[in-house]
């Protein structure tokens, strides 16, 4: 006989322990899955967790979140191999109570989070995988199938948290957008360098970190690099979109080499010492790649539904993930009152992400990815960017200065950018950042 539950989440990241969570303090029974030994330990993370979507669930998280540093530094880098254009933020007011971000480790911050959901009654059950969907005589879904002998789990909703190309969605018909070019490959390194050097290095003292995002960093293969700090180790690495990923025939660590020796880079990361190695793959298509997010007994939140904000000065996806746990679980235990957990009785769910920031600013910026990732942005931008400050900068006495117009102008057609796809980039960074 298979153990009912009244829920079961698939996941124990920060999408399904939020939904647990929710759910287990709505007072229902609620069965967590993680496939790896501990919530976390099969996850790759190289970024900030923001914190407001907790303030919902962990009033004052910050005083037991298990944090590295508190950013209180965010700096948006353009390259080209041989030049860098930064631009830095620094504020006192992300270094104090209720805090901006942190960078923190997903082993830690999802076992932590795991945590607070069973401590309000969720039953985690780890080192197991949801191999399967269960049906009722109707059809519907109705608990999983797992890789334990009788381990069969009985529920009258199902949460697909199991991350990026979900198993489980795909096997209820949800997935419509497989393309390979709605994926990125994240690859990171985290390198030992002692807390001191760190400080010296990037300008910060105390628990105060840096946020790196970086356009410019991946040559001929669309993406993106980045570098933050953690308390005693940097976290350095790539995003690269995967067919030309495959087509360029190299492999993800020679991109995060090529990084790491670009003089900008370099001096930052030198002598650092190799902790760990690790790679990912990423939903960055946006809003009009994500699955369906409903069907007879199963809702998809996370990842798993594509939640993962990839919109150049936005990078964000765990709080993503939060959000949509939430509203999932919500949704779920509003339908199992109403004993109605059919599709039409799960409809909440979408309501519940409409009205909150995880659908709202994900159709707001639904032309970012392709903007973003497209060839001017990737290289004729950064390289306009980074010719025009140097042509600004540079003295030419007895000559007399150029002027920006004038240098502008040059810069376009040494990057042999037309007007009309300058036009169209403008017209689609309007629509999307305005």
């Amino acid at each position: 006989m298979a153990e009912r539950f009244d829920a079961v989440v698939v996941g124990a990241g920060p999408a399904g322990a939020a939904a647990a969570l929710v759910l287990a303090r709505a007072g229902r029974r609620v069965a967590l899955l993680e496939r790896g030994p501990f919530p976390g330990s099969k996850n790759m993370y190289g970024g900030v967790v923001y914190g407001r979507i907790l303030d919902t669930i962990v009033p004052r998280w910050w005083e037991e979140v298990p944090y590295q540093r508190w950013i209180t530094r965010r700096s948006t880098m353009v390259l080209t191999q041989s030049q860098a254009l930064t631009v830095d933020f620094r504020t006192e007011a992300w270094g104090a109570p209720p805090y901006n971000g942190c960078t923190t480790f997903r082993p830690d911050f999802d076992a932590w989070l795991a945590g607070k959901a069973v401590d309000a009654g969720a039953v985690l059950v780890t080192s197991t995988t949801a191999t399967g969907l269960l049906h009722d005589h109707r059809g519907a879904i109705c608990g999983v199938t797992t890789d334990r002998p009788d381990g069969d789990l009985q529920a009258g909703v199902v949460i697909a948290c199991d991350g990026v190309n979900s198993f489980l969605a795909k096997e209820a018909g949800l997935y419509h957008h497989p393309e390979a070019d709605h994926f990125t490959l994240g690859a990171k390194e985290v390198l030992a360098l002692p807390r001191d050097e760190i400080d010296r290095r990037f300008g910060v003292r105390g628990d105060e970190g840096v946020d790196i995002e970086i356009v410019g960093a991946t040559g001929d293969v669309p993406g993106g690099g980045f570098i933050y700090t953690n308390a005693d180790s940097i976290s350095v690495g790539v995003v690269l979109r995967l067919p030309e990923l495959g087509a360029s025939g190299r492999r993800p660590e020679e991109f995060i080499a090529s990084l790491k020796d670009h003089p900008a880079v370099a001096p930052l990361i030198g002598g650092a010492d190799l902790k760990e190695y690790s790679a990912h793959l990423i939903p960055e298509g946006g809003y009009d790649t994500m699955p369906e997010l409903i069907t007879d007994g199963m809702v998809v939140a996370g990842d798993a539904a594509g939640m993962c904000l990839a919109a150049g000065i936005w990078l964000e996806g765990v709080n993503f993930a939060i959000g949509s746990g939430i509203a999932a679980g919500q949704a779920a235990a509003s339908a199992i009152a109403d004993g109605d957990t059919s599709a039409a009785g799960l409809a909440g769910y979408r309501d519940r992400l409409a009205a909150s920031f995880v659908l709202a600013d994900h159709r707001k910026l639904r032309r970012a990815p392709g903007l973003i990732l497209s060839d001017r942005v990737q290289r004729a931008y950064p390289q306009i960017a980074c010719d025009l400050v140097e042509e600004l900068f540079t003295v030419r006495n007895p000559a007399p200065k150029i002027g920006g117009i004038r240098a502008a102008l040059r810069a376009a057609r040494r990057a042999e950018l037309g007007p009309v796809g300058l036009a169209r980039d403008v017209w689609a960074g309007l629509r999307s950042f305005g």
